[in-house]
């Protein structure tokens, strides 16, 4: 298994990058996108977060951008398809995704 984590479990332009190299370099043949329930950035707004290490930290983030989620589903099921339709990842990978729930530990497969 080729893991890749970040914050909100995004596929960013460097996710994308990464899975190229795996699909082609690593026989990656399988993908799964999966958040997780009790998600900072599925709680938060962008705005509050940068105000947060702003005031406990005394750091300015706005030049970031954290991509928060205000539906978890929706993004997932935009990041799924972003990968099914992206050129350069190698064609025959399956693209799924699904939700963790922290709580109790199960996987439950999202539609996408």
């Amino acid at each position: 298994a080729k893991i890749i984590r970040n914050a909100g479990a995004r596929v960013t332009e460097d996710v994308l990058r990464i899975l190229v190299l795996g699909t082609y370099l690593l026989g990656v043949d399988r993908i799964l996108v999966m958040p997780h329930t009790d998600c900072r950035m599925a709680k938060s707004e962008e705005a509050e977060i940068h105000a947060t290490i702003k005031e406990q930290f005394d750091v300015d983030t706005r030049s970031l951008e954290f991509r928060t989620v205000s539906d978890q589903i929706r993004a997932l099921a935009i990041d799924v398809q972003r990968i099914r339709s992206y050129l350069l990842i190698r064609k025959g990978v399956s693209v799924a995704g699904a939700i963790y729930d922290v709580s109790n530990g199960s996987v439950s497969p999202v539609d996408c």
